[in-house]
């Protein structure tokens, strides 16, 4: 009765152990198990006393069976790790303790199974290894080493990231002064005394930039941070990192410097740099372009697009070509643009645009480059302008040489004939016949050299001075002087200008101009109609325009055009024609920087306009 009551007693102790726990005897089966036994496996208590290890694990992929044996054959404490499948298809992780079971005598009678679901252990130990393994490779790229400080115990811990980045070995035992004396003397050393001593003081977090003098004598750049811990809102330490940014720092550094290279380089360039975006707004502009769009600085161009900076028609035109360009990815290089600035001036450029492209082969914006070329188009002009006058006088020059050449030779040669005819003349009568032609070839021969003498004077003459006159007068005083020959001839002359016009020129000059154009309409005249003259005046952009319109005989400009104005030209048999009249007067127009042309038609008329250049 007494060993009844003890073995309901151990029973009872045993439902009771707070551990899951099975007493197993030497044939493997089960003789006590622990209430957390039974449950711990979902078992019924009368379906567990008495059966076998081998029936209730019955899944292949446990080992419990080998567990116990092993452990009843080596009679001592045998730990293992098994996984096990639950009624409701779970896996969970056990990990089994089997103790051999002695009797009084200390015989072994069988194992001791200590079950505990390691299940949830196992998920947070994963789930650690891999955050310390993340944690161990961020360190390991990013270069990033951990440090904590206790303050009550006055103690320092590094992690092995940041002993190498100290360059101090492994044992290395890490205080709060000696972890300052890395830091560079000087700046980093004082500054990180202070916002360490700071952020102990009020309990803060802070971040610096510094540096270090590693174990190993390098000096490198760190950034060191850190946080204030606390427990139960008790302040009890810092934690924090360290950052080896040596290289970035020093390709930062670099990076600075041939940006500041570049940026030098851009403002200074005699051209005008800038960078727009998608919608042409300004992102970056050199010194140039700022000054040329008057701006004091590049920062009040930033932002804006061409439509904030230029006037309408070429804001739209620029705006037009950037969207070909990051449309089409082709720049447009040397391409010469007319700008007018807000002020009214105008200003020619030679233009590039070059698209920005990105690595998928779009355009994120454009390079602009313009280089002033307002002054080479301005000495360009002055070139032309230079280079027609000089082929304008070089043309001159040849006519004026070969027809010296041709009328003195032809007189020359006139001369000598009669000189020859008046030896072998042996009448007197014939040779005052001889010296008669004589007399006329040397009058012929002194109206040439007067007429191109005449001609020189013009050309020759670059100082002649203009002064202003009053044309209808100037009109009626020609006018006067030829009044015989208008009557004789029956023309009538129609002064249509104005009292008012007046217009600078040579004086000398425009009474041999209007002289030789009214001569002229006299001169070739219809005989089939009445004839008349009519002068009226126009202004157009910087000239007076003296229109002097006939309608006698006309001449035929398809065939004589280009030879109207030339020397000794004539296009009529009409006596005293002598071709002179019209080059002379083309010349001093053109003395007096102003043009002539011509309008005619055969048998209706001829019309002269006469430009007198009203600013020099």
């Amino acid at each position: 009765m007494l060993k009844s009551n003890k073995t309901s007693v151990n029973n009872y102790l045993i439902k009771q152990l707070p551990k899951a726990t099975a007493f197993v005897n030497l044939d493997l089966i089960v003789a006590h198990v622990s209430d957390k036994w039974i449950a711990q496996f979902g078992f019924v208590s009368d379906a567990v006393i008495g059966k076998s290890i081998s029936e209730l694990f019955q899944d292949p992929n446990t080992n419990w069976c080998d567990t116990l044996k092993n452990c009843l054959e080596e009679k001592q404490s045998t730990t293992v790790k098994e996984n096990f499948i639950d009624l409701d298809g779970h896996i969970k992780k056990f990990e089994i303790h089997a103790i051999p079971w002695h009797d009084i005598h200390e015989n072994v009678i069988g194992t001791i199974l200590q079950i505990e679901d390691i299940t949830e252990q196992e998920k947070i130990e994963a789930k650690y290894e891999r955050l310390l393994f993340n944690s161990n490779q961020i360190s390991k790229i990013a270069k990033v080493g951990f440090w904590d400080y206790d303050v009550a115990h006055n103690r320092v811990s590094w992690s092995k990231k940041t002993r190498e980045i100290h360059e101090v070995d492994l044992n290395f035992e890490p205080t709060i002064e000696n972890a300052l004396e890395f830091y560079l003397q000087g700046h980093s050393r004082n500054k990180i005394s202070m916002t360490l001593n700071r952020a102990i003081s009020e309990k803060s977090s802070f971040r610096e930039k510094v540096q270090i003098k590693t174990a190993k004598g390098n000096t490198i750049w760190v950034i060191s941070s850190g946080e204030p811990r606390f427990k139960n809102g008790k302040f009890i330490g810092l934690s924090g990192t360290i950052q080896d940014v040596n290289e970035l720092y020093l390709a930062e550094i670099k990076q600075k410097e041939n940006q500041h290279l570049l940026r030098t380089l851009i403002d200074n360039l005699p051209l005008n740099v800038y960078i727009k975006d998608l919608e042409s707004r300004k992102i970056l502009v050199n010194k140039a372009e700022a000054q040329w769009c008057g701006a004091k600085n590049e920062g009040e161009l930033l932002g804006k697009d061409d439509y904030q900076i230029y006037d309408k028609i070429t804001a739209e035109r620029s705006r037009k070509d950037d969207l070909i360009v990051m449309k089409d990815l082709q720049p447009i290089l040397g391409r010469e643009m007319f700008h007018i600035k807000q002020d009214g001036s105008s200003t020619t450029f030679l233009t590039s645009k070059i698209p920005l492209i990105d690595t998928d082969g779009h355009a994120y914006g454009l390079v602009g480059i313009s280089m002033d070329i307002s002054d080479l188009k301005q000495k360009e002009l002055e070139l032309r302008r230079l280079i027609k006058v000089s082929s304008s006088q070089n043309e001159k020059l040849i006519n004026f040489a070969h027809i010296v050449s041709h009328n003195l030779r032809s007189h020359t040669a006139n001369f000598s004939m009669l000189l020859s005819f008046l030896v072998q003349e042996t009448t007197e009568e014939e040779r005052q016949s001889v010296i008669k032609m004589l007399v006329d070839s040397s009058d012929n021969l002194l109206e040439t050299i007067n007429n191109l003498n005449e001609v020189v004077d013009i050309n020759s003459n670059h100082g002649i001075q203009k002064k202003p006159i009053a044309l209808k007068n100037k009109i009626q005083n020609v006018i006067q002087g030829l009044k015989a020959e208008l009557v004789s001839h029956k023309v009538t002359v129609v002064n249509e200008v104005s009292n008012n016009i007046k217009i600078n020129v040579v004086p000398a000059y425009i009474d041999s101009i209007l002289n030789n154009f009214l001569t002229n309409a006299i001169k070739y005249r219809s005989v089939e109609r009445d004839s008349y003259a009519r002068l009226s005046v126009e202004k157009e952009d910087n000239f007076t325009i003296l229109t002097i319109a006939d309608n006698g005989l006309g001449i035929d400009l398809e065939k004589h055009g280009e030879k109207i104005f030339g020397m000794y030209k004539t296009f009529h048999n009409t006596p005293n024609s002598k071709g002179i009249g019209l080059y002379i007067t083309k010349n001093q127009i053109e003395a007096m920087n102003g043009k002539v042309t011509v309008e005619s038609k055969v048998n209706q008329g001829t019309t002269f306009k006469i430009y007198f250049n009203d600013e020099d």
